[in-house]
């Protein structure tokens, strides 16, 4: 086991994460100075005893909302070649001299063990005391997964925004390790949304390895229990579907069978997701908290695009007959569904991944249960933007969304209940996530704006 020195270190590992921090893709409050507050820390060993290995938590304050970041660090007596990008920061060590410090993701060490932990072959010790486990940490391997992965080597994936995940090259197959950089409190739907349809022998998502759970010190200093990673099947050779469509589109390949089978993938999903996790009827005062919530998004929509003014009315009478109507039940989805979610395999066909649902939704909103037609509808409005993605005419787009759409919902039906019986209700959810993207588009990307506008604008007149 690893000595821990209580010694003082030139410049404190505080500051050097604080420097580092805030250029980061997951960090959250970009264009602010971060503010800092050391959480808690655990640690695991290096069998080789050459390079230390610690997670440490932070609150960040610079934000709206504080953010709680996960942010594992390795300590190494020479630098590691291989992963310059990576480099935290150098400090001065009293005992051990001269440190190169790592964003541990990138350092196959920390990797290896992490694997080791999630699996169950490793224990995880505390962060400021030697030769003591930390028994709030420990992995959980998944029992579908039979096989014991052992590294060979290890590679950060790119464009990541949220989290770090990791591929790693094995002896039988390679996986995918997801470190998840922000925590709270309660359980991340990617481990067991997911990992129940992995149980369940569903060939629409990755086998499931494991995850590894903990416990840490809150703000508050009352402790938090959440996941801290987790682990996949890593699919060699797939392709994301938006690409898919958006090159067959391009080459002029009739996409109507794929897609349907994408609305048949969609339809099985939710079927064994209802099954496996359960279902709940949809009361009166849960629609009208859903309508609630869409009446807020509206707003927000209406305030960023001066293009909507006056459709205020036209989306009120929609949403109002979608609180009138009556729901299909609620229950487990994916939560933010679109063609970018999708792998095509060879192989194998379409696969659905990340199910950890939108990123910047609070956790106790991501594992209510919600109604599958909401993953109906951000699919649907997906083609939609493939669609406006692609150099089609205007009437070209608007044949092959309408075709495409329609094909999608057959497929869907041929495994689950038709969305289209419940058409108030999936019109309701097709403009709320419209209006969503106005917002975001309006605030990230202007020049995307027109694409989810139009589309507003289209619903409510086929809803006149």
């Amino acid at each position: 086991m690893a000595t821990v020195y209580d010694v003082p270190l030139t410049p404190g590992k505080d500051d050097l994460v604080q420097d580092w921090i805030g250029v980061q893709r997951w960090y959250q409050a970009k264009g602010r100075a971060p503010r800092l507050r050391f959480l808690d820390s655990w640690r695991l060993d290096d069998p080789a005893g050459e390079v230390g290995i610690e997670t440490r938590i932070y609150l960040d304050e610079a934000g709206p909302e504080p953010v709680t970041y996960q942010v594992p660090l390795t300590y190494r007596g020479a630098p590691l070649r291989e992963a310059a990008d990576a480099l935290v920061g150098e400090l001065e060590h009293p005992v051990l001299g001269h440190r190169w410090v790592y964003d541990a993701p990138h350092d196959p060490v920390y990797v290896a063990e992490l694997l080791s932990l999630l699996r169950g072959r490793a224990q995880a010790q505390e962060g400021d005391r030697s030769d003591t486990p930390r028994p709030g940490i420990a992995g959980a391997p998944h029992p579908a997964w039979t096989d014991d992965p052992r590294p060979s080597s290890s590679q950060v994936l790119a464009g990541e925004q949220s989290n770090t995940s990791v591929v790693v090259e094995t002896e039988h197959q390679p996986v995918i390790v997801k470190v998840f950089r922000t925590l709270s409190a309660g359980d991340n739907p990617d481990v067991t949304v997911q990992g129940a349809l992995a149980a369940a022998r569903s060939p629409f998502v990755p086998g499931s390895v494991g995850h590894v759970a903990g416990t840490w010190s809150g703000p508050d200093g009352h402790p938090c229990d959440g996941h801290l990673a987790y682990a996949q099947e890593f699919l060699a050779g797939s392709r994301d579907a938006w690409r898919v469509v958006l090159h067959r589109i391009g080459e002029g390949v009739d996409l109507r069978e794929e897609i349907r089978h994408l609305g048949e993938v969609t339809g099985a999903i939710h079927r064994t997701l209802a099954a496996t996790l359960g279902t709940q009827h949809a009361s009166r005062e849960d629609v009208a908290e859903q309508v609630a919530q869409m009446r807020r998004r509206a707003g927000a929509a209406f305030a960023e695009s001066p293009g909507l003014s006056g459709s205020e009315g036209a989306v009120g009478t929609l949403l109002d007959a979608a609180e009138e109507a009556s729901w299909p039940a609620l229950q487990r989805i994916h939560g933010d569904y679109h063609l970018g979610q999708v792998l095509l395999v060879p192989g194998r066909g379409w696969v659905v991944i990340d199910f950890e649902g939108e990123p910047l939704r609070p956790l106790a909103e991501r594992n209510r249960p919600d109604s599958p037609l909401r993953d109906v509808a951000g699919m649907l409005r997906s083609l939609d933007y493939a669609a406006a993605s692609a150099e089609l005419t205007a009437d070209e787009a608007a044949e092959w969304v309408a075709t495409h759409q329609e094909v999608f919902l057959d497929g869907y039906a041929s495994a689950a209940p038709d969305p289209r019986e419940d058409a108030a209700v999936l019109r309701a959810l097709i403009l709320d996530k419209a209006l969503y993207e106005v917002v975001y588009e309006a605030r990230n990307r202007p020049t995307w704006l027109p694409i989810p506008t139009r589309a507003v604008t289209r619903l409510l007149e086929e809803n006149q």
